[in-house]
């Protein structure tokens, strides 16, 4: 069983790890190549890239109600059930496209007079948001299809389209911001074009694999069609996951305007400071998502006792999984620190700033795996929600805030604090896990995907 276990979880995990590492790498890309730009395009840059963080906490909270669903679904057999998923996620996922392409297109100066009162990273910023604006609605088609194809057992092929795309984007970044023969320098504008480029055709590659034989496609009758039945399951859980997202998102959103207020350097130094962590942290999110997968497929098939044997062992996973991303981060912190190209400021905000987050990702490991993966793949997302909400608005972000703007900490001091948010609520955590009230069938309670 053990064997069976392994091999089942290292052909999702795998992949989507290596998807999530990827496009962590552009994050990279970009804070690489603007960064011998200026500090200043680092910083403007990854203040407007805000706007895309909170993005895509409403494309995952959509994906994650479509993969707690199609995953428990598909464990049955039921294609058609995972078509009218795709149909429906899919709309809904158009829709909250088109609202932040608008925002970011018509409205770009004003968004980034949220996170920045400096006038240089405003008008970088604008650039950038209004230049990569369209990228949202090709990544609203194509992360709904890829997240099907995940859990209709094409987990390979949506890494390689998804890894393909990271490649094209980071090739692309160097040509249009550095420029090449006929094409000039375009420094910021270059970097977001290279972004709308690659998810274009991200986009495009999912729409043309959707027509091979054996995929789960778009049915348009389906997509035509309002399924009430599968509205109301489907929002049951998924607002929840939604409200967990923002709650969480946004509170992340809220350390970065309160790093956006401590200076230049305090933005530069967090910025490549959580590039670092989205890296090392990619495996962790690999066993959550291809966790929840696995889970959800046992809790689908009514194999309830072998879901939560899963459980036990994607925890103990986790708890190994953080302890080695935050001892890697640890040890090549001085090859980072040596590339950054920060000045000797942030280059000193940043070493500390890689000691605080070596602890961060064993939480956020644990968290990730537990309440992303173990808890939504049976249908548990409230505690999500009320966990981060407390943990978040009621304890860091408010202390944050006091130690910065208040009590006028340094910006180490104030980093810590709000780093502080995944390792607070660990024991309610556990708690709840042991609970077992995820241990959860969706197929068997509800005929929510009748016509």
């Amino acid at each position: 069983m053990n064997r069976e276990f392994y091999k089942k979880l290292l052909s999702l995990v795998l992949p989507i790890a290596f998807s999530q590492f990827m496009l962590s790498l552009v994050g990279a890309s970009d804070a690489v190549m603007l960064g011998m730009i200026s500090q200043d395009a680092l910083s403007a840059v990854s203040l407007a890239g805000q706007v895309t963080f909170v993005f895509n906490l409403f494309l995952t909270a959509l994906c994650a109600g479509a993969s707690m669903m199609a995953a428990q679904y598909w464990g049955t057999g039921d294609r058609s059930a995972v078509e009218k998923i795709l149909a429906f996620v899919l709309r809904a996922s158009l829709l909250v496209s088109c609202v932040f392409f608008a925002g970011s297109f018509f409205l770009p100066q004003t968004l980034m007079r949220f996170f920045t009162p400096e006038a240089a990273l405003i008008a970088g910023g604008s650039v950038y948001l209004k230049a990569s604006s369209v990228s949202y609605l090709f990544c609203g088609v194509s992360q709904i299809y890829l997240c099907i194809m995940k859990n209709s057992g094409h987990a390979v092929k949506s890494t390689v389209i998804s890894s393909s795309a990271v490649l094209l984007n980071i090739l692309l970044n160097a040509l249009f911001i550095f420029g090449l023969g006929d094409i000039k320098p375009m420094g910021i504008a270059g970097a977001a074009l290279a972004t709308s480029a690659a998810r274009a055709v991200e986009c495009a590659w999912t729409v043309i694999d959707s027509k091979k034989a054996g995929r789960i496609r778009l049915n348009l009758s389906y997509f035509l069609h309002k399924n009430r039945a599968l509205g109301r399951v489907y929002w049951k859980y998924t607002l929840q996951l939604l409200g967990n997202q923002l709650a969480w998102g946004c509170g992340f959103t809220m350390y970065s305007v309160v790093m956006g207020h401590m200076g230049s350097d305090a933005v530069a130094a967090n910025s490549i400071a959580n590039i670092a962590k989205n890296l090392m942290v990619c495996f962790c999110i690999g066993i959550g998502n291809g966790g929840s997968i696995l889970v959800g497929n046992e809790l689908g098939a009514g194999r309830l006792k072998k879901a939560r044997e899963y459980g036990g062992r994607l925890c103990r996973l986790a708890i190994l999984s953080g302890i080695a991303s935050g001892g890697l981060l640890l040890l090549t912190s001085p090859l980072i620190l040596r590339f950054s190209g920060l000045n000797g400021q942030a280059e000193e905000y940043l070493k500390w700033m890689f000691a605080v987050s070596s602890y961060y990702l064993i939480g956020k490991s644990i968290n990730t795996t537990t309440i992303g993966g173990i808890f939504g793949a049976g249908g548990d997302t409230q505690f999500g929600l009320i966990c981060d909400t407390i943990t978040l608005w009621c304890v860091t972000v408010p202390l944050g805030c006091i130690a910065a703007f208040v009590l006028h900490w340094p910006v180490l001091a104030v980093y810590f604090v709000l780093n502080l948010d995944e390792i607070v609520k660990l024991p309610v955590v556990y708690l709840h896990y042991k609970k077992y009230a995820w241990v959860n069938s969706l197929t068997q309670k509800t005929a929510c995907l009748e016509s």
